[in-house]
């Protein structure tokens, strides 16, 4: 089988929960840095960085999620994400690692009604020691 980028994951932790998104949507990983808020944006938006130059917007991803907040701290990382022409920081607890994730070992994520969250997973990815849950970042990016 070959190995390609397309089953490549970025996986970072939110809560004690591992998730993982497709390393060809990830142009960097960046230490927490102060934003400049936007009046009247959704919750989830914290505001907007100025890196390297361009303005990034910010989407606390746990808020995104519905889960609860946590505190900003050194773990934290802003995960610069680009998809369809959106380019977006995703802030999220800790960043881990690159791994891959064959296709084989990828399930539907489970379905549910009363779930708005499982509409942002694409599937769960299962390695030898966890699982991983993949989010489809076209979800993720909409407002």
């Amino acid at each position: 089988m070959t190995s390609g980028i397309d089953n490549k994951y970025v996986i970072f932790k939110l809560n004690k929960e591992y998730y993982g998104i497709p390393i060809d949507k990830v142009i960097s990983i960046e230490k927490m840095q102060n934003s400049t808020r936007i009046p009247n944006s959704p919750k989830h938006v914290k505001g907007v960085i100025n890196l390297r130059g361009e303005v990034i917007l910010l989407i606390d991803l746990r808020q995104k999620l519905n889960m609860e907040l946590k505190e900003i701290d050194s773990s934290s990382r802003i995960i610069i994400v680009s998809n369809d022409d959106i380019t977006a920081g995703l802030i999220v607890d800790s960043s881990s690692e690159v791994m891959e994730i064959n296709k084989d070992n990828i399930d539907p994520p489970p379905t549910s009604s009363e779930n708005d969250y499982l509409s942002y997973v694409f599937g769960i990815g299962k390695t030898e020691d966890r699982l991983v849950i993949l989010l489809d970042l076209s979800k993720i990016l909409e407002y």
